[in-house]
């Protein structure tokens, strides 16, 4: 054990350990510069910018540069379709030359989706489901009905649209949402051209009553009188009343 402490304080071994150290080192550095030159560290052609850019113009860089690409496709709404996305690697980034670029374009064309059920669903729970379908929420009207603002149609460019219905994604869906007061209306009877007997059982079954009567001509025969016109009357932009609305009615002598 004494020997082998001697020799470990030996000139000779201090100077192997040296040599051994500086080995290594040498052998490192040899190998950094030896793959830094091997790979052209530091060297390349900086790959162009080309987000923003129509597809065709982007292409027509690339392939003047020397760099080769491969294409994807994807759909954003609100980014105009045929321009490029993405780009990988990223813009003045220093690569060998005939690199392959990859692009994401816009597609020109929205993919078609299904429309999800809604029908009956509250409108914040619709509006969710809407957008986790790529779709979108437009105008919302209100029809009277008992629900309040629960969905009672789905309509697209105007056109009533049922659940499973094939539309481009991205598509403004307006939505029919009920008042929550449709229990208190009815539909505007129409007793015109009815005789007295079908006029009180039309007004009974309609949830409305009997207004005024206003007589049209000579009546000479007041059991036999016919409806020919009425107030308040259905119209496009009236065809519901409240329960209990008087009906008026302008009548005139019938046909014996």
């Amino acid at each position: 054990m004494s020997k082998l402490g001697a020799y470990l304080k030996t000139k000779s071994f201090r100077n192997n350990i040296l040599l051994a150290i500086g080995s290594v080192i040498a052998i490192v550095l040899i190998a950094f510069f030896s793959l830094g030159f091997y790979t052209n560290h530091g060297s390349g052609i900086p790959v162009p910018k080309l987000k923003g850019l129509p597809i065709d113009k982007a292409i027509s860089i690339l392939e003047d540069r020397g760099f080769e690409y491969q294409i994807d496709s994807v759909y954003v709404g609100d980014a105009a379709p045929g321009t490029v996305l993405e780009q990988d690697p990223d813009p003045e980034t220093n690569v060998k030359e005939h690199r392959k670029i990859y692009l994401t374009m816009v597609v020109l064309k929205a993919p078609p989706v299904a429309l999800p059920d809604i029908d009956q669903m509250p409108y914040i729970q619709a509006v969710a489901t809407l957008q986790n379908n790529g779709l979108k929420v437009g105008d919302t009207t209100y029809r009277s009905d008992i629900a309040l603002n629960v969905v009672l149609e789905a309509r697209l460019a105007g056109q009533t649209i049922k659940a499973g219905t094939k539309i481009p994604k991205g598509s403004k869906i307006d939505l029919v949402l009920g008042d929550g007061v449709g229990a208190s209306e009815v539909e505007v009877p129409d007793p015109v051209n009815q005789d007295t007997d079908a006029v009180r059982f039309i007004l009974k079954n309609s949830n409305t009553g009997l207004g005024t009567i206003t007589y049209e001509g000579a009546i000479t025969d007041s059991s036999n009188v016919i409806v020919v016109s009425q107030s308040p009357m259905k119209t496009d932009s009236l065809t519901k009343v409240s329960i209990g609305t008087k009906i008026n009615l302008t009548v005139t002598q019938g046909k014996q």
